[in-house]
Order: structure tokens, then sequence, then C-alpha cells
């Protein structure tokens, strides 16, 4: 395994493993059997960073999520887990009644939200502070100094570490770090946003964001962290849910346009001439990248996380990345 570190007040800073892993549907279609096996040989393989949700996964069973912290709350508690593992939990897209979902009904970004989910969240995985925090979701029904505030305060008690920003526009994260620096507060410093070798179309609307993408990372959120150097991204779903090696997995519809069969081709030639697969060229891409890049990649089954443990270990040429870069 190789490791970077996140975050940059040495007070809170961590030093993750570069591959985190998804536990999004650990409690729910992956049972806790299965889930505890997987986060077994995760650790043992020295992963070290692992990323829920208060909401997973709510659509699952018509409920309201919780089920993924719980699973990893009863693993560590089990296994004697202590701070050696980063667990990373999100708020903010949790729906406020079954049957709900986060565009129509979601908790929201209030400070009295923050407050109340974080403190659910740390009973749920059986810790005294979250070492990673997202803001999940926008709330653009609360100011942000309020948001900013009640994070910072969580921050100030020493329940929360670091805190991160997902699926929002990039002009609201530099605005709520503006208004962070500006009253002496910690701010969002871990991004998290969806990201793959593929690129998708950001106008067209997805079940996640009926108004068109907040959720990739496009062109600008490159951009800004090239000027942000200590800011870190997450890239979730960096195997588009199986597309790239599984039939029954067809692409996305805001994938369909001509750029990616292109890119797909040089993917392929690439994992021919490696003999890696797929999956673990897309990663071993994603950890090449510069600005750095952590993939977070979920895992249904030991033999899923075994192949993009392998990736971590895959080396490409210089010329493999940049002819992976510039197909188009």
């Amino acid at each position: 395994m190789k490791y970077r570190t996140i975050g940059t007040d040495p007070a809170h800073r961590r030093e993750v493993s570069v591959l985190a892993l998804g536990a999004m549907l650990f409690g729910t279609r992956t049972d806790e059997a299965t889930s505890f096996a997987i986060l077994d040989r995760y650790v043992a393989a020295g992963g070290t960073f692992i990323d829920t949700s208060n909401a997973y996964a709510y659509w699952e069973d018509g409920g309201q999520g919780g089920q993924s912290e719980e699973v990893i709350g009863r693993w560590r508690r089990s296994r004697g887990v202590g701070e050696e593992i980063v667990v990373a939990t999100k708020l903010g897209a949790r729906p406020l009644a079954p049957g709900t979902g986060y565009v129509d009904n979601p908790e929201g970004l209030s400070a009295k939200v923050i407050r109340e989910s974080a403190e659910r969240s740390r009973e749920r995985l059986g810790v005294a502070k979250l070492d990673l925090l997202y803001a999940h979701v926008e709330d653009r029904t609360v100011p942000l100094q309020e948001t900013v505030e009640g994070f910072a305060e969580l921050v100030a008690e020493g329940t929360v570490g670091l805190l991160g920003v997902s699926n929002h526009a990039i002009w609201r994260v530099e605005r709520a770090r503006a208004l962070a620096t500006a009253a002496g507060l910690p701010g969002y410093e871990v991004l998290q946003y969806q990201h793959s070798l593929l690129r998708p179309r950001y106008d067209v609307p997805t079940p996640m964001f009926p108004q068109g993408s907040l959720g990739h990372a496009g062109p600008e959120l490159a951009a800004y962290l090239r000027a942000e150097p200590g800011l870190t991204l997450v890239a979730y779903s960096p195997l588009l849910a199986g597309a790239y090696t599984r039939d029954d997995k067809p692409l996305p519809a805001d994938y369909d346009h001509p750029g990616n069969p292109v890119r797909l081709a040089v993917l392929r030639e690439v994992a021919r001439e490696t003999g890696a697969t797929l999956n673990q060229v897309v990663l071993a891409w994603q950890l090449a990248a510069e600005p750095a890049v952590l993939p977070l990649a979920g895992a249904s089954s030991l033999a899923q996380l075994e192949e993009n443990l392998a990736a971590v270990e895959l080396e490409l040429t210089a010329d493999q990345l940049a002819r992976l870069d510039a197909a188009h």
C-alpha cells in the first residue's frame, strides 16, 4: 500500500492509504458477514481510509440510511479498531422521512442539523471524533455562513477533525472557504466528486442531479485544485459501478457522447500492454495524476477488492499516461 497526507493543519491532518474503500452498500445490498470480510482484508492490505455517509443506503430499503455507519461501527468494536483507521462520513443528504430522498426531502446543512447528525454518526460509528466530515450535497436554503460556522464549532469542540465537501458547485466551495478564512475558522480541505477516465456531459439531467451535474470533477475543479495545492480530491465511482467490464452495467446516459469510445479504445490498448484489467488501469491512471487524486472504490466481494488493491502497484509509463490523457 502507498500513503498520502490529507489536510494541512498539523492538529488534524492525517496520513491515509491512496486507495479509499467505499462502504456505501455495507449493511444493505452487501450483507454484514461479507462487509466484515472486505473490511478485514482491506486493513490487512494496509488500507486505512474508509468512506461512508449517514444517508447510506436509504434507497435500498426505503428507509433513511445509517446502515453502513452501523456496520462499520460494529466491525470497529468487534476488531478493536482505533485511530489508525480514518473513517470519513457525510451529512446533509439523509432524507427526513422514509420513502423520500435527498432531492426532494434532505436534512440539509443548517447548524442544528450539522450538530445533531454528526452526533448520531458518532454514535453509529462508535467514535468520539469523526476523522473527516463532509457536507454531502448543497443546501441553498441555509446561508453559507451558518453552515461554515456549524462545521467549525464541531472542530473547535474536538468532535470532528478534517472538513470536506461533495457535490457542490465550485463557486460555492470557494465562497464557503473564503468565509471560513475571513473568520479564522477551519474550512473544507477534502473535495469528493465523481471522477473517472471516461468523461460525462455536465448538462445532462440525471436522477442525482436533475438540473445537470454538480457532482462530476470537471475542468473547473481541476483548475481549482491546481491553484489550491492544499486541497485533496477524493474521486468517487472511479469504476462507474462496473460499467468498464460488465455487460449488465451500461454506461449512464450522460456518458453517451463521441469522445468516450475513443478514450475506451486507448484504455483497452493500455490494458493489453500491461496485462492488467480495465479497472486496474483506470485506478492506476488516477493514482498517477497531478494534482493528486485518491480513488474511492467500493467492493461487494473479496475478488473485487483484490482487483482494486492490485492497481496500487501498477505503474503506467509516461507514454501510456499521456495517451490516456490525450484521447478525446
